[in-house]
C-alpha cells in the first residue's frame, strides 16, 4: 500500500508538470482512472455502517452490565478529549515556530485565492452544522434507518447502543440468538473487507494519482510551509502522544502497533475519511491487536464519529496560517479564544464536505479573522485532509488499545 501511495503521488506530480508543458495526456489518463478509486472507497464505505451496527450490538449485548458500559464510555471520551486538547496546544506551538518562515508574496496569494471558493458558500455550510441543543436532539434519530442511509454514523451509534443495552438486560436464552446472529454477520462483513483489501494497492493509487495531477507542484509549493507545518505537527503528535500512550499504558511495542495500523492509515490518507478506514480498523483490532470485540466495536465507531484530534491540530495551525496570510496580529489571547472554539467544535460532528474547515467558522468569528481565509483553506483542503485523517485514524486505534488495556486490568 505504501508503494502504491508513493507511486500515485510521484506519477500525479509528473503528470501535472507535463500538463504545464502542454503535454496533458498523462494527466488525462490519471483523471480518467479516478472512478476506480471512488469504487474502492465505496466498497469500504458499503460495509462500514452494517459492520458498526452488528459489531457494536454484539459487543454491548455481551457486556450484560450497565456499570461496565458506563466505565467504557467515560474512559473513551476522556482519552478522546485529553488528546484533542494536547493536539490543539501542539498545533499552535508548531504553527508559531514554522509559519513565520512562510513569506507570503502577492504571487502566492494569487495562487491561493485562485483555488478559493465563494466565502458565502462557507458561511452557509457553517450555519448548517448543528450546535448546542440542536446537536443533542439530532443524536437521537427519529428514523435510524434513514440516518444509516445518509451515512450519519453518530445517531446510528446511539440507536444501536440503546438496542444493545436493552438486549443485555434480557435473559441469556433470549439474548444468545441475537448475539450469535450479530457475531455471524460481523464475521461475514469482515470477510468482505479482506476481499476488498486485495485490490487496495490499485484503489489507493487511483485515489492519490488524480489528486496530485489536479493540484500539481505549484499549488503544493504555494502552501508549502502550511502543509509542512501540518505534516510536522501530525508526525510529532503521533510520536509524542499516541505511541507513548500505547507503549506506556497498554505495554504494546510501537513498531507492532504501527504495523497493525498501517493499512488503516493508508486507506485514511488516500480516501480522506475515517469511515472508509473503519472496516480496516475493526479487522486490525481483531486480528493483529487482539482487542476484545466489546471494546473495539464501541471505541472505533465512536472514534470515527467524534475523535478528531488530528483535525484539531490542523485547525490550530490553519488559524495561525490565515492570520499570517492576511498580516493580522495573533497573540496569546486570540490563540486562547481560537483554542476554545476549536475544542468545542470537536465535540460535534460537521457532517459536510471538508468538515474540518467548515467547523473553523466559530474560531474565525471569535478572533476576527476574515471568512475569505476559510475559503482558501476549503479550496485546497484535500492535501491537508490526507494527513489529518491519517492522524485521526491512528488515534482511533490507539484509543482502542489504551481503553482495552485499562479495561483488562479491572
Amino acid at each position: 500500500m505504501g508503494l502504491s501511495l508513493i507511486a500515485g503521488l510521484l506519477l500525479g506530480l509528473l503528470a501535472a508538470a507535463l500538463a504545464e508543458l502542454h503535454h496533458p495526456a498523462l494527466a488525462a489518463v490519471l483523471v480518467g482512472i479516478a472512478p476506480v478509486g471512488t469504487l474502492f472507497k465505496n466498497l469500504l464505505s458499503m460495509v462500514a455502517i452494517p459492520l458498526v451496527a452488528t459489531a457494536l450490538f454484539a459487543g454491548l449485548a455481551k457486556l450484560g452490565e450497565l456499570r461496565t458500559l458506563g466505565r467504557l464510555v467515560v474512559r473513551t471520551l476522556g482519552f478522546f478529549w485529553a488528546t484533542s486538547l494536547v493536539a490543539i496546544a501542539l498545533g499552535f506551538a508548531v504553527g508559531s515556530l514554522m509559519l513565520p518562515r512562510a513569506a507570503v508574496t502577492p504571487e502566492r496569494q494569487a495562487i491561493l485565492r485562485a483555488a478559493a471558493v465563494d466565502p458565502a458558500t462557507i458561511q452557509s455550510a457553517a450555519q448548517s452544522v448543528p450546535t448546542g441543543v440542536q446537536f443533542i436532539v439530532q443524536l437521537v434519530p427519529a428514523n435510524p434507518f434513514k440516518a444509516a442511509a445518509e451515512g450519519n454514523l453518530l445517531p446510528v451509534i446511539v440507536f444501536v447502543t440503546i438496542f444493545g443495552i436493552a438486549a443485555a438486560t434480557l435473559p441469556l436464552d433470549k439474548r444468545a440468538p441475537l448475539i450469535g446472529l450479530a457475531d455471524a454477520a460481523t464475521d461475514a462483513l469482515i470477510r468482505i473487507v479482506q476481499w476488498v483489501l486485495l485490490i487496495a494497492p490499485i484503489g489507493i493509487f487511483a485515489l492519490v494519482a488524480p489528486t496530485a495531477a489536479q493540484y500539481g507542484w505549484e499549488v503544493v509549493r504555494a502552501m508549502l510551509w502550511f502543509i509542512a507545518a501540518v505534516i510536522t505537527g501530525a508526525a510529532l503528535f503521533i510520536a509524542v502522544v499516541y505511541l507513548p500512550s500505547v507503549a506506556l499504558i497498554a505495554h504494546l511495542a510501537p513498531r507492532r502497533f504501527l504495523r497493525a495500523a498501517f493499512p488503516s492509515m493508508m486507506v485514511a490518507f488516500s480516501a480522506t475519511t475515517s469511515m472508509a478506514a473503519l472496516p480496516n480498523m475493526i479487522d486490525a483490532a481483531d486480528k493483529d491487536l487482539q482487542i476484545p470485540r466489546p471494546v473495539s466495536s464501541f471505541v472505533l465507531p465512536l472514534g470515527a464519529s467524534i475523535n478528531r484530534a488530528g483535525s484539531a491540530l490542523f485547525q490550530a495551525i490553519a488559524v495561525l496560517f490565515v492570520a499570517r496570510l492576511y498580516g493580522i496580529p495573533f497573540g496569546f489571547g486570540q490563540m486562547f479564544q481560537a483554542a476554545v472554539a476549536v475544542f468545542l467544535a470537536s465535540l460535534t460532528v460537521a457532517a459536510v464536505p471538508s468538515g474540518g474547515v467548515i467547523s473553523l467558522f466559530p474560531a474565525f468569528q471569535a478572533t476576527g479573522l476574515p471568512v475569505a481565509g476559510l475559503s482558501i483553506l476549503f479550496g485546497l483542503d484535500r492535501i491537508s485532509d490526507m494527513f489529518r485523517t491519517m492522524t485521526n485514524v491512528t488515534g482511533h486505534l490507539a484509543s482502542a488499545v489504551v481503553v482495552a488495556s485499562i479495561e483488562n486490568r479491572k
